[in-house]
């Protein structure tokens, strides 16, 4: 089941990071556009034609858009305060208690995270920074193959906690009901977001962006989707903010020689269920575990609910390293900068310090990345496609924007301004070093 690689071919193949616009698109996909659109378009040109319509044409074109791609048209894309309380109260025992134990390790992780605002006056006067929370932000939760409840609980919470005072939520219809699914629902009623509208894909990016009639606009949006949602947030991008052009999820692990071969397997096997373009990726010097663990993905396959998924994922995206010692292992994944890194061995904390690039690091096999997804506590958005070399986790500083702040006294404007003026005159602006000579 897994693809074996050596260091050296996986360098240009299993970990070669491939740019959103060079993503080879399915046939399936190119046919799907021909009959929703009417004619030969990129994903990019048919996100545009939408984005175009919504700016437009506002709400009959979420309608229009939402009938053509969902096959939903609902009369109000408003979900009820009713129907957000039955969904929480529809929760089983187990279900409430799973959820909330997680609510609250998320925001008790968030809570800890620095965002105060702070003042000098060691450069004369007063200089500083203002922290100010975003006044209103949308979170697209995904809900195609599988809902994503979590997501809510990790978007929300922090965007709680750093003061924000609109939390709106979009998320796809399902095509049986034309409603939202009851989880994610109850997920938003368990941390108190009553703004929720059933409506997906690129037309919801647009209703964010540029608002309609029936919704306002925000000032960031959030979450993960399908590619046509990642480039509708690209196209929207300066318009509003963007958490980030989020890719196929990603995990690495590292093992070695005396790792649980069937606990490696199954941390695998978790990751490639989400997508057929998931990745899971093993690094390990240990020829003899990785014998071991392909032998545990063969029979633990078979006892899966998406199994087609998981076997597609590995044949497309996922595969094995035999490495020729730990450092190179986590050499590979410092190139790689994956979403997920797991380090499941002996003395986790030796390579922390090794560690350059990744969205989390999970150390040992007791931190394994599932937790990560639900309940360990820091938000599951991570970075994906390689962008873990320069971005970071969804954490408070997200939700903030930053106001700086300058107050100089009399005597400090007087030093410094002559600088000012000779560095405008260099600059060609005359007005400048002017308002900066009239200081002095």
């Amino acid at each position: 089941m897994l693809k074996r690689y050596t260091p050296q071919d996986a360098r240009t193949t299993l970990l070669r990071r491939i740019p959103l616009d060079e993503l080879n698109i399915p046939d399936s996909m190119k046919e799907r556009i021909v009959q929703v659109f009417g004619r030969k378009l990129t994903p990019s040109e048919a996100v545009q034609v939408i984005l175009n319509d919504v700016r437009q044409d506002g709400d009959e074109a979420l309608h229009k858009w939402s009938w053509r791609l969902d096959g939903q048209e609902p009369t109000s894309f408003r979900v009820s305060q009713e129907e957000i309380t039955d969904a929480l109260n529809q929760l089983g025992p187990g279900e409430l208690q799973a959820f909330s134990l997680a609510a609250d390790r998320i925001r008790r992780f968030h809570q800890a995270q620095p965002i105060a605002s702070w003042i000098t006056q060691s450069l004369g006067g007063t200089l500083g920074q203002l922290m100010r929370p975003i006044q209103r932000v949308g979170i697209y939760v995904p809900s195609g193959s599988a809902p994503l409840p979590s997501s809510v609980l990790m978007s929300a919470i922090p965007a709680q906690v750093a003061g924000v005072k609109d939390i709106v939520i979009v998320s796809p219809p399902q095509r049986d009901t034309g409603k939202i699914s009851p989880v994610i629902l109850a997920a938003a009623g368990m941390v108190g977001i009553t703004e929720v509208y059933a409506l997906g894909g690129a037309q919801a990016v647009a209703a964010l962006a540029f608002g309609t009639a029936s919704i306002r606009p925000v000032d960031k949006i959030f979450g993960p989707g399908n590619l046509f949602v990642t480039l509708a947030k690209r196209q929207v991008y300066g318009v509003v903010g963007i958490d980030s052009l989020a890719g196929p999820t990603e995990t690495v692990v590292i093992a070695e020689e005396g790792a649980r071969p069937d606990w490696v397997a199954a941390d695998l096997l978790a990751q490639a269920e989400h997508d057929v373009l998931s990745s899971a990726i093993l690094l390990t010097p240990s020829a003899g575990l990785l014998e071991v663990v392909d032998v545990e993905l063969e029979n633990q396959v078979k006892k899966r609910g998406r199994a087609s998924i998981i076997q597609a994922s590995f044949a497309n995206r996922s595969g094995a390293v035999l490495t020729d010692s730990l450092e190179q292992a986590v050499e590979l994944a410092n190139l790689y900068a994956p979403e997920h890194l797991c380090l499941a061995v002996s003395q986790p904390w030796r390579w922390v310090d090794q560690v350059k690039s990744a969205g989390g690091v999970f150390l040992g096999e007791h931190s394994f990345e599932v937790l990560g997804d639900y309940v360990a506590g820091p938000s599951h958005v991570m970075p994906t496609g390689g962008s873990a070399r320069f971005a970071s986790p969804l954490n408070v500083l997200d939700f903030i924007h930053i106001i700086s702040l300058v107050a100089l006294d009399p005597e400090t404007t007087r030093q410094i301004a002559p600088a000012a003026a000779v560095i405008a005159l260099a600059e060609g602006l005359d007005a400048h070093a002017n308002a900066a000579g009239m200081r002095r």
